[in-house]
């Protein structure tokens, strides 16, 4: 079967989809030469997956060692899922960016328990692996007497480099990953970085809301079962769907993800489902762009992946990191009423200002909510009922060349 058919969306799903071109970063010649300041700018935006395998360390004595890979799978995915989509990185041997060292393009980190670090490293040598994510049973062999701050601290390291943490992929509920995580989590708040949280990260918003609580630069991806763990961690019910039509269902789901939103203190939420409801508790987008008709587990990981991407290109688009014909600076045009917004994404926008951050990050979490869900629609034309969650990797670079394509320097679509 092929994927050459075109997905199937809705007009206002066609005009959101207009809007992310404008904060996907060309592919200018000029950003590769002359220009040099450009370059650990443009290409500086990185992300980092925390993945811990203390479940499987404990298990290990009761499972063969080959299934490792069931729980290092989700980092794998969610890396190169951001790497695929176009994500690059720069290494800078000093504090002055005009002396750069450019290397490892479109390679992703990954950090995680240091058992776990060859099993990853093995899937793909585009994947640089950092063993420095402790566990109860790590710290037990090698590391009793370490504070959880002393565990903390060569990951905090990493922060002043970053623009995006994902944080869930595989991390697990062991308790002194989970406290190392938290505290991580709180230093790339301070350090404003960019969160995307998923799976057992989760955990740590339901057990402490205030955690995440107000910080407008953070996405969680829920299901529908962590979504009702999540309302009830804040005092709401989830959202009922007995008796209700297909357009009430959907209405009942927008609002209960603003109201879980708003209780957030504007968190923005991407609630997984047959549509993707996206709000940050002011105004709801969906993204019903087709998707394949087989979910595969390790699906939520290639949005993760792409979600990370997605927000590092809507920082160097807020950055004016190249000439998108907006004739304000990257802090004018900051409207944050729900009509501005809306505003924005459906309207001709030639006011000549840059859209919001608020705007934008609702684009980006539509952007990688539609590629994912592209990807699910490609590996399922190709494989059918065989679909792994492989396969939508493999589909990253087709879906975005199928949604966004590549610009050229006029703007047009190659």
């Amino acid at each position: 079967m092929s994927a050459a058919t075109s997905p199937n969306m809705s007009s206002a799903s066609k005009a959101i989809l207009d809007k992310v071109r404008k904060i996907v970063p060309p592919m200018l010649e000029r950003f590769h030469k002359g220009k040099r300041w450009l370059i650990p700018y443009f290409l500086d935006y990185i992300f980092e997956i925390f993945v811990a395998t203390s479940q499987v360390i404990t298990l290990l004595t009761r499972m063969e060692k080959a299934n490792l890979a069931a729980y290092t799978g989700a980092p794998y995915f969610s890396a190169m899922a951001s790497a695929k989509l176009g994500c690059d990185m720069v290494r800078q041997p000093t504090l002055l960016r005009e002396n750069i060292l450019l290397t490892n393009s479109t390679k992703s980190h990954v950090i995680c328990e240091p058992s776990a670090a060859p099993v990853i490293k093995t899937y793909s040598p585009n994947l640089m692996v950092h063993p420095i994510l402790q566990s109860s049973s790590s710290v037990q062999n090698d590391t009793p007497n370490k504070s959880v701050s002393d565990h903390v601290k060569p990951i905090v390291d990493f922060l002043p480099r970053l623009h995006v943490l994902v944080v869930g992929p595989g991390l697990g509920r062991d308790p002194l990953t989970q406290k190392i995580t938290a505290s991580v989590i709180k230093e790339a708040i301070k350090q404003n970085v960019a969160l995307v949280m998923d799976a057992d990260a989760l955990i740590l918003v339901q057990n402490d809301p205030k955690l995440v609580h107000g910080y407008k630069e953070c996405i969680l991806t829920p299901n529908v079962v962590e979504f009702a763990r999540l309302s009830k961690s804040v005092g709401l019910d989830p959202p009922s769907s007995e008796g209700k039509s297909d357009s009430d269902k959907e209405k009942s789901r927008s609002e209960a993800c603003e109201k879980l939103s708003r209780a957030l203190g504007g968190v923005l939420i991407i609630q997984k489902g047959p549509h993707d409801v996206i709000s940050n508790g002011d105004i709801s987008i969906i993204s019903d762009v087709e998707g394949g008709k087989k979910r595969s587990g390790g699906q939520g990981d290639t949005l993760t992946g792409s979600l990370g991407t997605f927000m590092a290109w809507r920082k160097a688009y807020h950055d004016g990191l190249w000439d998108d014909g907006s004739t304000s600076s990257a802090d004018e045009g900051s409207g944050n009423d729900a009509q501005t917004i809306k505003n924005e994404i459906y309207g001709d926008n030639n006011d000549g200002k840059k859209m919001s951050r608020k705007t934008t990050l609702l684009l980006a979490a539509w952007a990688g909510s539609a590629i994912t869900r592209e990807c699910s629609r490609r590996a399922f034309l190709a494989k059918g009922r065989s679909m792994q969650a492989g396969d939508l990797t493999e589909e990253v670079h087709g879906s975005f060349m199928e949604l966004i394509g590549e610009k050229q320097e006029d703007g047009s679509k190659l």
